[in-house]
Parts: structure tokens; sequence; C-alpha cells
């Protein structure tokens, strides 16, 4: 890890808003490069109006009108979901600050669409949490595997093995070894 924070410099992440348009956003962008999350998700909120992005605007849009937009038809559901349980409180954001994390991937998952991986990206992302540790993201695998020579990637277990020394600031080596897989030969 020494070697990745050389080469990386100092670390900038950038967050957002714990709040629906953030969680609307990573589903948007979930099995997508970045640049085609971003287009797709540029069409979706000039669709959503002058309003913005917001529980009543995207059930105004219905699944119908979701779809021309680049959203498939599941992802339309999802966000229909998000929307509906945000809408009827069964889902509030303003109460994520107070949970833990475990707490706050329980709550945000009752949403169809959102898996483990979305609510440990917004923990990171929007709510700031220090010591988050994704297992099951494949960047993160590859960057171990690379920087530790594997054959193959490690499996979740020994992931948190080797991720054991970083506590509490796993969420910045996940950031270092993100930035080590960009841009390799610069770095």
């Amino acid at each position: 890890m020494a070697g990745l924070i050389e080469r990386c410099g100092p670390p900038k992440l950038d967050y957002l808003n714990p709040d629906f348009k953030t969680l609307t956003r990573c589903i948007v962008g979930q099995q997508l490069s970045g640049k085609a999350a971003r287009t797709i998700f540029a069409r979706f909120e000039h669709a959503c109006g002058k309003g913005g992005v917001t529980p009543k605007s995207i059930l105004a849009l219905g699944e119908t009108n979701l779809r021309p937009l680049g959203l498939s038809m599941q992802k339309a559901a999802y966000l229909i979901d998000l929307a509906e349980k945000t809408k009827s409180r069964q889902l509030r954001f303003e109460r994520l600050e107070k949970m833990d994390d475990a707490q706050v991937i329980e709550h945000l998952t009752q949403v169809k669409g959102v898996g483990v991986w979305t609510a440990q990206m917004l923990l990171m992302f929007a709510l700031r949490r220090e010591d988050v540790f994704p297992v099951g993201d494949l960047g993160i695998r590859n960057a171990i595997q690379r920087a530790w020579k594997m054959d193959e990637p490690p499996k979740p277990a020994a992931m948190e093995e080797i991720a054991e020394p970083w506590r509490p600031f796993r969420t910045l080596a996940c950031w270092y070894l993100w930035r080590s897989l960009e841009n390799e030969a610069g770095l």
C-alpha cells in the first residue's frame, strides 16, 4: 500500500449528497462506463424537468418514458421502486447520517436494484464513512491482485485479511486501489 500511496499522491475524494438524487445516479450508473452513465443521467435529469430528480418527477415519467432515455426496463423498474419507497417514507434519507453502516445497508437494500455494493458506495462517497471495504468490488479485487502480484484475484476472506491493517481508513485505501488501476503507465 505504501508504494501505491507514493505513486498516486495525495487523495482527492469527491463527495455527493446522501440523498434521493445521488441514489438515482448510482442506480442509473450500475454496470456502465463512467461516460455512458453521465450521458444517460444527463438525459434522465433533463427529462425530470424543472423540479429536478424527485420521486414525483420519476413517477410522473413512468417506466414507459424512462426507457427511451437509455435505461433498461430493469433499471426503470428500480427507479420507480425507489421513488415509491421514498414517497411513502419507507425509505428515509434524512435518517442515514444517524445509522451505523450495517443499518444503512439494510435500509437502502430494501429498494429493488440496490445491493450491498451500491449501499457501500453511498456510505463511502455520500455519507463519508472512513472504514468501508467493498469486497465485492471487482476493481478492488483486481487492484489487490496486481499490487500484491497474485496469480488470480483474491477471495473476500483474503481481501479482508489484507485490508485489516488499513482500519479505520479502508475507504481511503480503496481510493488508492482504484486509482492504481487508472492510467497505469503514468503511475
